[in-house]
């Protein structure tokens, strides 16, 4: 396991059922600034469409408006889906977003469109989508580097920012595509857990230095459930599993409140397949969490971990942050991963 681990965090501005999105967005601004106050690093925002009880689709305004009500912490995407967007739009939104917050925006960018194909032909970016990610990578990096003379297509603002930018995947092609391109790179534990040694293998085999990085650099995303003790997680974590439940049923994704048991809510066909999606999902009190990111870490070399944390109550859901804070303050291969101090990508 790494000295001085950075934790993370990825938010989808999950809705709660019975609120509206601008309570949502306001318990966001709240847990970010826990998050900060509490040194983790990276503040990010996923991009979906079409979905019930998700309310980060306009992901690069939900920068703007975390970075706005916080002052250190890193706040960037996790991911903007490349195929529903030109790259010069991405370019001018994060470009405008770095000259707001210079030093604290990061760019991940996801293959996958975020939504289902009727959504994704709603969308109207016309071209071959997905096909076309390597391209439109080379594209955003071009449209953000220095300008060149001759250059016909410019963003403004965007050109000379330097944006870092990070590849996000959850299954092999996006591993072997960061390393080659040397950028840093994210897998999607948090809802794809089978593969996440063998990508992150691959990416470290195939890494090559780059301008903006010199050597690989590997986030994992996972699942966090963390309480004061290990049965109120498992109380609270029947949130976690209602959602996947609801999602695997195709229903709207809003939060419920946890319920003393998830017996007569889902088949075992059901409840196999929702402990399948959250196969990496660290859940209990301090203890339990240091144990279990023990033995996670060491199946794998990470740099960072990011969290997804989906607890019904905001309050409890900022405990959850002080929580696995004081697991990382206590255990000795942890302590010191705190805020902007902590290791970065070059």
């Amino acid at each position: 396991m790494p000295a001085n681990l950075p934790l993370s965090l990825l938010e989808l501005a999950s809705v709660r059922a019975g609120d509206s999105v601008g309570q949502t967005l306001a318990n966001s601004v709240a847990y970010a600034r826990k998050a900060e106050q509490l040194g983790f690093t990276r503040f990010w925002l996923a991009e979906h469409h079409n979905i019930e009880g998700v309310s980060s689709s306009a992901t690069a305004i939900l920068i703007g408006h975390i970075a706005g009500a916080t002052n250190r912490i890193r706040v960037g995407s996790g991911g903007i889906m490349l195929p529903n967007h030109p790259p010069l739009v991405i370019a001018e939104q994060f470009g405008t977003l770095e000259s707001l917050y210079p030093g604290r925006i990061d760019l991940g960018l996801g293959r996958a469109p975020g939504t289902d194909p009727v959504t994704s032909r709603a969308l109207r970016r016309a071209g071959p989508g997905a096909e076309a990610f390597p391209e439109d990578i080379a594209e955003l990096q071009g449209l953000l580097g220095p300008l060149r003379p001759g250059q016909a297509v410019k963003a403004i603002p965007g050109a000379g920012t330097a944006v870092p930018l990070w590849l996000l995947g959850s299954s092999l092609y996006s591993a072997q595509l960061a390393g080659m391109r040397g950028l840093p790179y994210a897998f999607a534990g948090h809802f794809a857990p089978r593969l996440y040694r063998e990508a992150l293998h691959i990416y470290r085999t195939h890494f090559q230095p780059s301008p903006q990085l010199e050597a690989p650099y590997a986030m994992l995303a996972v699942p966090a459930i963390a309480a004061d003790t290990d049965a109120e997680a498992r109380f609270i974590a029947t949130t976690s599993q209602q959602r996947i439940l609801a999602l695997l049923r195709g229903r709207p994704l809003f939060m419920e409140p946890p319920v003393d048991s998830m017996a007569g809510l889902w088949s075992p066909q059901e409840e196999a397949a929702v402990r399948d999606f959250l196969g990496l999902q660290l859940c209990g009190g301090p203890a339990t969490l240091r144990r279990q990111l023990g033995e996670l870490l060491a199946t794998v070399e990470v740099d960072e971990l990011m969290f997804t944390v989906d607890i019904h109550d905001p309050a409890q859901r900022r405990h959850a942050l002080e929580v696995l804070a004081g697991v990382r303050d206590s255990s000795p291969r942890l302590a010191g991963a705190s805020g902007q101090g902590a290791m970065q990508p070059v």
